[in-house]
């Protein structure tokens, strides 16, 4: 019995093509690929003088400069300066937009009265509502974490409302078929239903968060942060601290992908077989 189990496995194993390390290799190199080709482009116009040294640095300069302002402890306070400002108001523009969007999705009334508003509001760029926001709430925290939250919010208010609007009409038929109440239809049906485009409004609403946070902290006169280390180290022309910065942004993000949302995307629709993963 044991001998005909390890045939089987094997066998098992051998029809699936490849060994699982193999697979796990050509991932690395398939996600790794671009950064590599971006990297040489990269040394490429450093050694060939393409721009002044001083504007492009070299990739070992670059990393030279992120182990000296990592250690002395500088670059990881303004990341995480930047992350507590970027979640905190994210995490108002996704409550805030869900149930907006949510609300305009499942309302006529809703939809007539927001949906001109968030049309006009969402076009606007984030810097042109800075000034108002500045002169309300004053320099500091407080104007960053709300002017982030308001700008992102229009990418998961119109996609919240899209995602209710694209519920398949028989579903709900089919639930009401089975007995059951709006209360279960919204949580069973529409919810779920609408689902992939909430996630996908929230990476939209993340992405916009970054832009105007970035942006603005220097603006708002905050202490630290990366917006404002970038901005300072150019004034000096230090573009290796500048790229620093540009690197831990895209570090923070790629880690909220891949361990937020991607997550969230696999415990969810993925899971419901909704989206292919």
């Amino acid at each position: 019995m044991a001998t005909q189990d390890a045939a089987t496995a094997v066998a098992v194993a051998g029809s699936s093509g490849r060994p699982a390390g193999d697979e796990t290799w050509r991932l690395v190199a398939r996600n790794a690929f671009p950064f590599l080709v971006v990297g040489t482009i990269w040394e490429i116009m450093a050694w060939a003088g393409v721009f002044p040294h001083k504007l492009f640095p070299t990739l070992e300069e670059i990393a030279s400069t992120f182990l000296r302002l990592t250690l002395a402890g500088i670059l990881p306070l303004h990341a995480f300066d930047t992350l507590l400002r970027l979640l905190a108001g994210f995490a108002l523009a996704a409550a805030f937009g869900v149930i907006v969007g949510v609300a305009m999705g499942r309302s006529r009334r809703a939809e007539d009265y927001l949906l001109p508003l968030v049309s006009i509001g969402a076009p606007i760029p984030g810097l042109a509502y800075t000034p108002l926001f500045l002169l309300w709430f004053g320099l500091g925290n407080l104007s960053s974490i709300l002017l982030v939250g308001f700008v992102s919010s229009f990418p998961v208010i119109f996609n919240s409302w899209t995602g209710v609007k694209a519920v398949k009409q028989i579903w709900m038929r089919s639930a009401q078929a089975l007995g059951a109440d709006d209360r279960r239809i919204f949580r069973h049906v529409i919810l779920p239903g609408a689902l992939p485009y909430i996630l996908t409004g929230l990476r939209l609403g993340l992405a916009q968060a970054w832009r105007i946070l970035v942006a603005v902290e220097m603006l708002a006169s905050v202490k630290w942060g990366l917006g404002w280390m970038i901005f300072g180290a150019r004034e000096m022309l230090n573009t290796d601290v500048m790229m620093c910065g540009i690197a831990v942004i895209a570090v923070i993000g790629l880690a909220l992908e891949k361990f937020a949302f991607q997550r969230l995307e696999n415990f969810t629709v993925v899971r419901w077989g909704m989206v292919s993963p």
